[in-house]
């Protein structure tokens, strides 16, 4: 039988050979720098599609909208800011590679719902207005 022995601040599981020690981590954080930095830069290219969404709710509202135009609209305005809330979240205890790739996909799905906003409008804008 092996005696395992407490050192002072490691935390983890014993090794298959008794010996305790520090739990290491997939990776490196980073400074905190750079963390805001992507935060910031990511942050103004979500708040470029917030920016698009409200001009094009704008622009539609001008011609008079039904609730469903409403609804459709200002959850475009909306969904941005809660995919990039949803991926601080999701990368609040990661590294800044990890932060980078999760707020790129959020942006791509961002630019994916912002198309099907625009080509349903465009196709079926009669449905969204009032008097159709």
């Amino acid at each position: 039988m092996t005696e395992s022995t407490s050192v002072p601040g490691a935390t983890g599981t014993p090794a298959d050979d008794g010996r305790t020690g520090p739990v290491r981590t997939a990776g490196i954080r980073g400074p905190r720098w750079l963390t805001l930095l992507v935060l910031g830069l990511a942050g103004l290219l979500y708040a470029y599609a917030v920016w698009n969404a409200i001009a094009h709710l704008f622009a539609l509202a001008q011609l008079g909208l039904n609730g469903t135009g409403w609804f459709t609209l200002l959850f475009a305005v909306f969904f941005p800011a809660l995919v990039y809330v949803a991926a601080i979240a999701i990368c609040r205890r990661r590294n800044v590679g990890e932060l980078s790739l999760v707020l790129l996909a959020g942006l791509g799905l961002v630019a994916v719902f912002w198309l099907d906003v625009v080509g349903y409008t465009a196709l079926n804008l009669s449905s969204l207005l009032t008097g159709s």
